[in-house]
C-alpha cells in the first residue's frame, strides 16, 4: 500500500509540475499575445490624479486625452481606436506599485504611460518588468529610471530628458548666461529627483558652491534657513525641488530681500509655483523646461498650442506637451512595428529615430532616454519673459 501511495504521489507531483509549467506557459503566451486580440489599442494610465503632485499628472492626463481624441478621429492606430484604462496612484509610491500590478493584469493592455514623478514611476518598474509591458514616463527625470548596475531595462522608456542633463544645462546657464561665479544650493533632501539634480549641478558648475542647505518635502517655513544664508556672498541660488516647497522658498526669500537669480528644474513648471510665491516675487527666476510656446522646437507646436487653447482655454505647459508627445511616440512605435505585441512595440520604441514631437525632435538612445535640447525659461513677475533653447556644451 505504501509503495502504491508513493507511486501515486510521484505521478501527482509530476502532474502538478506539468500543470504548473503549462499554466506558466499559458500565462507567458497570454502576455505575449494579450495585446493582439483586442478591437482597441488599450493603454494604461498610472497617474498621481490626487495628492501632493496631482497638478503634474492632471496636466499630462488632459493632453493625453486630447492626443487620444485626435488619433481616434484620424482613424486610430493600425485602424483601432485608442482606449485608456485610468487609475489614480494618489501621489503615493506604494499605491503606484499597486496600480502597476493591477494594470499588468488588465486584459489586452498594450502599454502604460505614467506616473509623472520619478519616485512613483520607479516604484512601478518591478511590476512592469515582470509583466513585460512597455512603460513610458513623460516626466520622470531620475537617471536611474531606465537602467541599473546590471544594464538597461528593456521595456522602460521616457520622453523627457533626465536629471543629469538638467543639472548640466542649469550649471552651464549659471556660468555662461548669468555670469555667476558663486552658487548657493538649497535642495530637497527627501527626493531622488532633487538629489540627482544637485549632484549634476555641482559636478558641472564652473564656479564655487559657497553653501548647501537642505529641506524635506512638506516643509513650509524656511525663514531660519534663509536668514542663515542671506548674508553669504553668492551670485545665484540653485533650487532643485518641486513647486510646493520652491514656491514657498521663493516667496520667503524675496520678502527677506534676497534678490539674486533663482534657478530650478522642471519641477517649477506649474502655475501653482506663481500662486504660492506671488507673481511679484517670481522675478529673476529661471528653470529648465521641455517646451515653450515662444521658442517652438518643431513646426508641430503652433497647431498643438492652438488646439489645446481651443479645448481647455489654457496655454499648454511643458507637462501637457510631454504627455501629448508620449502617446504619439507610442503610436509611432506601434505603427512602425505593425503590431501591438509587447516585444515588438518595445523594440520599435528603442529604435526611435528623429521622432518629431512638440517638445522637440527626439531619438531614443541606448539608455532609453530621448536625445533632444532643453529650453531655459525666464520669469518676470510670474510671466514668461524669455525662452532660450540650450544644447549641452
Amino acid at each position: 500500500m505504501k509503495k502504491w501511495m508513493k507511486l501515486g504521489l510521484a505521478f501527482a507531483s509530476v502532474a502538478l509540475l506539468t500543470g504548473c509549467t503549462s499554466a506558466n506557459s499559458g500565462s507567458q503566451a497570454k502576455n505575449e499575445k494579450q495585446a493582439t486580440n483586442s478591437d482597441t489599442v488599450k493603454v494604461g494610465l498610472n497617474y498621481e490624479l490626487s495628492g501632493a503632485v496631482s497638478a503634474y499628472a492632471q496636466q499630462q492626463k488632459d493632453a493625453l486625452e486630447m492626443a487620444k481624441d485626435e488619433i481616434n478621429e484620424a482613424g486610430g492606430i493600425l485602424g483601432k481606436k485608442v482606449e485608456f484604462v485610468i487609475k489614480d496612484n494618489k501621489s503615493e509610491t506604494a499605491e503606484a506599485a499597486s496600480v502597476a500590478a493591477s494594470l499588468a493584469n488588465e486584459k489586452d493592455l498594450v502599454a502604460v504611460i505614467g506616473p509623472a514623478t520619478s519616485g512613483a514611476f520607479k516604484a512601478t518598474i518591478p511590476n512592469m518588468k515582470k509583466a513585460g509591458i512597455p512603460a513610458i514616463t513623460p516626466s520622470g527625470t531620475d537617471d536611474s529610471i531606465t537602467k541599473d548596475k546590471n544594464g538597461v531595462y528593456e521595456n522602460i522608456f521616457r520622453t523627457c530628458f533626465q536629471d543629469s542633463f538638467q543639472g548640466v544645462i542649469l550649471a552651464q546657464y549659471a556660468s555662461h548666461n548669468l555670469k555667476a561665479n558663486r552658487a548657493l544650493i538649497i535642495g530637497d533632501n527627501s527626493s531622488d529627483y532633487a538629489k540627482g539634480l544637485t549632484k549634476s549641478f555641482k559636478e558641472t558648475f564652473e564656479g564655487e558652491v559657497v553653501g548647501e542647505e537642505n529641506f524635506v518635502a512638506k516643509e513650509k517655513d524656511f525663514k531660519a534657513m534663509l536668514t542663515k544664508v542671506k548674508n553669504k556672498e553668492f551670485d545665484v541660488i540653485y533650487l532643485p525641488g518641486y513647486y510646493e516647497e520652491a514656491g514657498a522658498i521663493i516667496k520667503q526669500a524675496r520678502e527677506m530681500g534676497i534678490e539674486q537669480p533663482i534657478l530650478g528644474a522642471d519641477g517649477f513648471s506649474d502655475p501653482k509655483l506663481v500662486d504660492i510665491a506671488g507673481k511679484d516675487n517670481v522675478t529673476n527666476v529661471f528653470y529648465t523646461s521641455h517646451f515653450s510656446e515662444t521658442a517652438p522646437a518643431t513646426d508641430k507646436v503652433s497647431d498643438f498650442v492652438a488646439n489645446f487653447k481651443k479645448r481647455y482655454d489654457l496655454t499648454p505647459s511643458s507637462f501637457n506637451a510631454l504627455g501629448y508627445d508620449s502617446l504619439y511616440l507610442l503610436k509611432d512605435a506601434i505603427e512602425r512595428a505593425d503590431s501591438t505585441d509587447h516585444a515588438a512595440v518595445e523594440k520599435a520604441l528603442s529604435e526611435t529615430k528623429d521622432f518629431v514631437g512638440v517638445t522637440g525632435v527626439m531619438s531614443i538612445d541606448e539608455n532609453h532616454n530621448p536625445e533632444k535640447a532643453a529650453v531655459v525659461i525666464g520669469l518676470e513677475k510670474g510671466q514668461e519673459a524669455s525662452a532660450e533653447v540650450v544644447e549641452p556644451k
